[in-house]
């Protein structure tokens, strides 16, 4: 009895069990559309929707970066059934060769894995071959856009995208990137990366095994869409921008406009500079390797990146400190003593606002020796480290010796010397202001970027204070100005020294070296800088900074043309049409376009 009893439970067990699995084949074979789809010959593909990259306008609401549709067409190693590869390469345009080298590089990353076989087919060229794709299983589009431009200008500053590397992966704590999307590259499309980028969708279609799409699947239950990037407003006014570049062609150099109130960048020129458009495309590759390899390095951004002496500008700053310090007044007076340095022009015996106008070596000498030397030791070496160490803080305070935080990568510093850069070179109380007074008057070890070139004057028109530059104005549709640039950084001069100095620089246009920024009807406040090149045996570097009008002042402007001269010549002839631009819209002054277009300013 008990053996008839086993005998029936493992029966039953056996028909339960053959139960189970005849209910599971069912549903698998009839009732799952997962199964059922792949009985029918057809596969669950995942397909990635890229966001529309956030676009680029200028202040005035002109479009400057838009996103232009191209298309990758991927591989899946396992599914290449190709009857004809000579056809497919026709259809292409690319060799048998070209062909078997991708499709060795897809296997290698997956066999089963889609990866890219052909980068960014323009619009153009897939309309032609789309047709064929039927005919090539194993192969698809994959829809993108790519960046173009609506201005040849401004490269520099906005930067490109490219294709995100091994580096960056690894970097990417957040796994937002996959291999083969695209990341900002330099300039404001770096910086401004995680705004533009916006966020990937994702769509699951079924394709049968030619891959033909044969419907979404599940209704689209799962797809998720696409989110574009923000909108960025820039600073820029690209009228402005393409006209500054104009004045620069065949130059080499720097053209950077501020608005002193706002801080807000209204140009910024790099000299040379390159089509925006070159670094997008198919022909990116080639296109770098071209730029990088020409001499004249259109690819450094000299605003940010150029560190140069800044001249005669400098002597604003040395008769600000001098006169906070206290150890000069306006009616203070020296010889122009040329015995103890050079000089230039016909003039003897100068008040501050006098010295400024003819920019006079031997006063500025004295004022530089007044401040490093004030008896706070008897021991003279002792004393001038005292000196330079409060100096130093006096300058930078001016926004120089260190980066101005503007919202572009690899911004300079700059340089001003302390105690411990002579301490290194000479030896501890063994220099004195004998020994560095060449940072008097802009030259020896001091080093200004550009852009704080046109800050200072920013400084100058504010009486004392600036606002952070910046090149974007707002983000996404509140329109909002970023509340990091709104603070007003103040140096260590009172507003009240300030006056002396404006009115010293309109001089400097009205009758001084500044007459080729001189406008008729709107008063122009301006210095020259002329820096020394002659250890090198090139032609000095021609400098500028002005703002106007003197009064409740719109723009701020630093020119900084390489090998060019003297500061009165491209520099300030330069300055004054791109104010003159700005404020009045035109150029009325056609001579002095001329001359600066046609004059002799080639590197």
């Amino acid at each position: 009895m008990i053996h008839n009893n086993r005998k029936f439970v493992i029966r039953l067990t056996f028909i339960l069990i053959a139960a189970i699995y005849l209910i599971k084949l069912f549903a698998i074979q009839v009732m799952n559309e997962d199964y059922q789809a792949k009985a029918n010959s057809n596969i669950i593909d995942r397909e990635i929707r890229y966001p529309f990259r956030g676009l680029i306008y200028d202040r005035n609401g002109k479009l400057v970066v838009y996103n232009a549709p191209v298309y990758n067409l991927e591989v899946i190693p396992k599914d290449v059934q190709l009857k004809d590869t000579l056809a497919f390469c026709n259809v292409f345009g690319i060799t048998l060769e070209e062909f078997d080298e991708k499709i060795a590089k897809a296997k290698q990353y997956s066999y089963v894995k889609p990866s890219i076989f052909i980068k960014q087919i323009s619009n153009t060229t897939f309309a032609t071959v789309q047709d064929y794709l039927v005919d090539f299983p194993g192969f698809r589009i994959q829809a993108r856009t790519n960046r173009a431009y609506s201005y040849r200008n401004l490269a520099n500053a906005l930067g490109y995208i490219g294709e995100i590397s091994p580096y960056q992966m690894e970097r990417d704590s957040a796994n937002f990137y996959r291999q083969g999307d695209y990341i900002g590259i330099l300039g404001v499309e770096s910086k401004y990366e995680d705004q533009l980028r916006g966020k990937r969708g994702v769509k699951y279609k079924m394709v049968n095994v030619r891959g033909v799409e044969k419907g979404s699947y599940k209704d689209g239950a799962y797809d998720t869409l696409s989110v574009a990037g923000e909108n960025l407003v820039s600073t820029v006014d690209i009228t402005l921008q393409e006209y500054a570049e104009t004045l620069m062609t065949g130059k080499r150099g720097s053209i950077v406009a501020i608005e002193p109130k706002t801080g807000e960048i209204l140009t910024f020129v790099s000299a040379p500079f390159y089509d925006p458009n070159l670094l997008t495309g198919r022909d990116y590759g080639k296109n770098y390797s071209q730029l990088a390899a020409d001499t004249t390095k259109p690819l450094f951004n000299r605003p940010l990146m150029g560190a140069f002496p800044p001249g005669s500008i400098f002597k604003i700053v040395q008769a600000l400190i001098g006169l906070e310090e206290g150890i000069i007044t306006p009616q203070s007076r020296f010889h122009c003593d040329r015995g103890i340095i050079d000089c230039h022009g016909p003039h003897t015996y100068q008040d501050l606002r006098g010295a400024i106008e003819v920019s006079c070596n031997p006063y500025f000498w004295n004022v530089y020796r007044r401040l490093l030397n004030q008896g706070a030791s008897e021991n003279t070496f002792v004393d001038t480290e005292i000196g330079l160490e409060k100096w130093r803080k006096y300058v930078m305070s001016f926004g120089l010796g260190h980066p101005l935080g503007i919202d572009l990568p690899h911004e300079r510093a700059g340089y001003v010397p302390g105690p411990s850069l002579y301490d290194k070179i000479y030896g501890d109380n063994r220099w004195k202001f004998s020994t560095i007074y060449s940072n008097a008057i802009g030259r020896g070890e001091l080093q200004i970027v550009p852009l704080q070139m046109a800050n200072l004057a920013a400084i100058i028109a504010n009486r004392g204070y600036y606002i952070t530059p910046h090149m974007i104005k707002s983000i996404g549709e509140d329109g909002q100005p970023l509340a990091q640039y709104q603070e007003k950084n103040y140096t260590d001069v009172s507003p009240e020294h300030f006056e002396v100095a404006v009115e010293a620089m309109s001089d400097v246009i009205k009758r001084g070296t500044g007459m080729r920024a001189n406008l008729p009807d709107i008063e122009v406040c301006g210095k020259t800088g002329t820096v020394d090149n002659e250890d090198r045996g090139e032609e000095d570097h021609s400098v500028f900074i002005a703002f106007a009008p003197k009064d409740d002042p719109k723009i701020a402007v630093a020119v900084y043309v390489e090998n060019a001269g003297q500061g009165a010549r491209a520099a300030a002839g330069i300055s004054g049409l791109m104010i003159e631009r700005y404020l009045k819209g035109c150029t009325e002054r056609a001579h002095m376009e001329e001359y600066i277009l046609n004059g002799d300013f080639i590197y």
